[in-house]
């Protein structure tokens, strides 16, 4: 009778959305892929799960995939079962540190792969771009189509990265995202298209990799730090910090950035125009801001280029003198977002803010994450 109680509010808790953290892990379910590399998979919902008539489980995204076991024996646990969008920065971190926790433990493992919508799929995969511990790869893969769905894609989507978290060659490359055949880095991949199975596309950075019907091809690896690489330890982390996201556009006042810092932000991040241009009303809010203490990162909203580290006169030069270097130095709460979108300056921020307050310490961590 107990076991049946329970059985039933796993049942109830896995449609609820609820994350499992260790209690879904303590269950681990192979396919019979005898010899093959051991490929992880975390389910935590989005479109490639979503049914009208309820959202697939982790084993049911499986047995769409019968070819799985010809590359992988694949084991299931199903972390939540949400819309992207709905996923909380709490479980962020619970989803890394289960991630670092199977790494830590199983030795015998040779990737993870973490299925998410796509909606905010390039966050959550950036996220864990900073924050997993390990060399082995973690794939991050979902679809733009539902399972009822013509042309569903989510299972050749699916199986892709079973094969990308399974191939050695994959190792040391960061998180990486796998659709539409091609393989890109967290760090560089955006959402492109509301629609479209091509939405996702690193623009001039180029893929990393494509998946061939005979093997895993990969072009290049990531620059920038990643993984095992990175100062931030999820572990030591109770929450993160709120960081909130202004878009610059024609006219835009500066109260809203005076209200997220009433509202208790630690940051900001300013969508500003171009290189970094923002209107006269959002300066002087956000010299509020900076001399308030809330770190303000300036990306631009382009969606290409960088954002050039901005530098203020200390002091006026006498007479003479010119505008030599001595004069210049960075702001220490005003931080180039250089070349991250938005949305993942904010990710990065969030984490940043979650050890230090230094603007300049920021600043160091946009140069080399």
């Amino acid at each position: 009778m107990r076991l049946t109680l329970y059985r039933h509010a796993v049942a109830t808790l896995a449609c609820l959305g609820l994350a499992w953290g260790a209690t879904a892990a303590a269950q681990p379910r192979a396919s019979p892929a005898d010899g093959h590399p051991k490929v992880h998979l975390i389910a935590t919902g989005g479109t490639i799960a979503n049914r009208p008539q309820g959202r697939l489980s982790a084993d049911e995204l499986v047995a769409l995939v019968p070819a799985l076991d010809r590359h992988a024996a694949v084991e299931t646990e199903q972390f939540a079962n949400l819309p992207s969008s709905s996923i909380t920065l709490d479980q962020w971190l619970a989803l890394a540190r289960r991630i670092n926790a199977l790494f830590r433990e199983r030795s015998d493992l040779g990737g993870i792969v973490v299925t998410s919508g796509t909606d905010t799929l390039e966050e959550t995969a950036y996220f864990l771009n900073l924050t997993v511990r390990s060399d082995r790869p973690v794939v991050v893969v979902g679809a733009m189509r539902m399972p009822d769905d013509a042309g569903y894609d989510g299972a050749a989507n699916l199986l892709d990265a079973v094969r990308v978290a399974a191939a050695p060659v994959s190792r040391g490359r960061g998180v990486v995202v796998v659709l539409n055949g091609e393989i890109h880095a967290a760090r560089e991949v955006q959402k492109t298209h509301a629609q479209r199975l091509d939405t996702f596309d690193s623009g001039s950075y180029g893929l990393l990799g494509v998946v061939d019907d005979d093997r895993i091809v990969y072009y290049r690896r990531p620059g920038r730090r990643h993984t095992r690489r990175t100062e931030f330890e999820v572990g030591a982390i109770g929450r993160l910090p709120r960081v909130d996201v202004m878009m610059t556009y024609l006219g835009a006042r500066g109260d809203l950035l005076l209200a997220a810092r009433d509202r208790g932000a630690a940051g900001v991040v300013i969508a500003a125009g171009g290189a970094g241009s923002t209107t006269p009303g959002q300066d002087d809010a956000i010299q509020q801001l900076v001399e308030d203490g809330i770190v303000v990162v300036i990306a631009t909203r382009t969606g290409g280029g960088r954002v050039p580290a901005r530098r203020r006169l200390l002091e006026a030069p006498t007479e003479g003198d010119g505008d030599s270097p001595t004069d210049w130095r960075l702001h220490p709460n005003r931080v180039s977002g250089e070349d991250l979108t938005p949305v993942k300056a904010r990710v990065l921020l969030m984490l940043a803010l979650a050890v230090t307050n230094d603007g300049n310490e920021i600043q160091r961590m946009f140069g080399i994450y």
